[in-house]
């Protein structure tokens, strides 16, 4: 049975309850064109990192076909420059064409998870067809090769949706007269306009939103290096090389985290949020590691016992309830266990306990209150199955 540290989790008498909950969600959240929604209600189109965790989730079920099918239909508008887009509109093509400026996909992208997943079907003896494993390398290489990059060397943003982290504290600089959800929301969407783009529709800069994530960053990197793991590519592995060091050069030792480059690097890039801390999944340097898992675990700075709190405790903006504030997200603590396991296999699987804690008592929500476990947000979230690969993984 999974402990956390000596206490049996909440309502959960094994892994096998946690299994069957999440094999609910999953297949209530199927789509027949060939996706889990996140949220039938909430999210019902394809986003592209959701889908790679759930290629995760799937494998983690046993369902392998519908990994594989999962993985092949998020690659279905990428462009020929290898950009993936964010959003897949497969069910309701033209749904938001007035804000895309095209009718099956967004005009951005998201953290390229599917290297990562790529690599895990590999491992697990059943690796993707060889088409959908180039699509993934050319998604990666748009993004190293192409996509404009800061003076520090970290690939640029065109927009705060391609994070992820959507409202992230770290953004808060770019919203005009500081940050208020409403000016954010028009500001997020004024952004979509001053994109630049190639020929072929490929996002490549955005004069209006210069900045290079640390996170954005971390994951770029991760991910090419998961691919190139398995396929033996040396270009993309190079590549991920000189990214990480890149991510190193941006270290704040006072404040034990990385920092953004671009406008924001003085100001609320700073800000101390679990995604900045990402590039732990890349990172060399163990000194840097054992401050950043320390970090994770310590109830005065991320650590709590539902999972990493999603902004270190002692910032002023921090609140546990707030969207992007606070609050436990299970996709980033999953990935921070895959960076602490690197340097320390007994605090990541401290922080698998909390987080898988923290899922079930949501009930497998979007995102939770990390000392409560009170879900918020989407509530089930696909995503949120991750949970058990946290909880078979220790």
């Amino acid at each position: 049975m999974m402990e956390q540290r000596g206490m049996a989790l909440p309502g959960l008498e094994d892994v096998g309850a946690l299994r069957d909950a999440v094999q609910r969600v999953l297949d209530d959240h199927w789509v027949p064109e060939g996706y889990a929604a996140p949220h039938a209600g909430t999210y019902p189109w394809q986003w592209l990192w959701d889908s790679c965790f759930h290629v995760l989730v799937w494998q983690a079920l046993g369902c392998t076909d519908r990994a594989q099918a999962e993985l092949a239909s998020l690659f279905g508008p990428q462009a020929p420059s290898g950009f993936v887009p964010h959003m897949n509109y497969v069910v309701r093509p033209g749904h938001h064409a007035d804000l895309w400026g095209r009718d099956d996909a967004s005009s951005i992208t998201q953290p390229p998870m599917y290297g990562h997943a790529v690599a895990e079907l590999v491992r697990s003896g059943t690796p993707p067809p060889d088409e959908v494993v180039a699509a993934a390398a050319a998604g990666l290489r748009f993004l190293m090769e192409q996509r404009d990059r800061d003076d520090s060397g970290l690939v640029l943003l065109c927009h705060p949706w391609e994070s992820g982290a959507d409202d992230s504290p770290r953004w808060d600089d770019r919203c005009p007269g500081g940050f208020d959800i409403g000016r954010w929301r028009a500001e997020k969407d004024r952004l979509v306009t001053t994109i630049g783009f190639s020929a072929d529709g490929s996002p490549l800069r955005n004069p209006a939103f210069p900045v290079a994530s640390a996170s954005f960053n971390a994951l770029v990197a991760f991910n090419a290096g998961e691919l190139a793991s398995v396929t033996g590519n040396d270009g993309l592995a190079a590549a991920a090389d000189e990214l990480a060091a890149a991510l190193d050069a941006r270290w704040d030792d006072d404040l034990g985290t990385w920092v953004d480059a671009g406008p924001t690097a003085d100001g609320s890039g700073r800000c101390r949020t679990a995604d900045a801390l990402l590039p732990l999944l890349v990172t060399a340097d163990s000194t840097k590691a054992a401050r950043v898992v320390d970090d994770l675990l310590d109830p005065v700075a991320h650590g709590g016992p539902w999972g990493p709190t999603g902004v270190h405790r002692a910032e002023p903006i921090f609140d546990p309830a707030g969207y992007w504030r606070g609050p436990v997200w299970p996709q980033l603590a999953y990935l921070l266990v895959l960076g602490a396991v690197r340097f320390d296999p007994d605090a990541a699987e401290q922080l698998a306990a909390t987080t898988v804690a923290g899922a079930w008592a949501s009930g497998l929500a979007e995102y939770w209150h990390p000392d409560t476990g009170e879900g918020l947000g989407a509530s089930p979230q696909s995503w949120t199955g991750l949970a058990l690969l946290l909880a078979e993984w220790t």
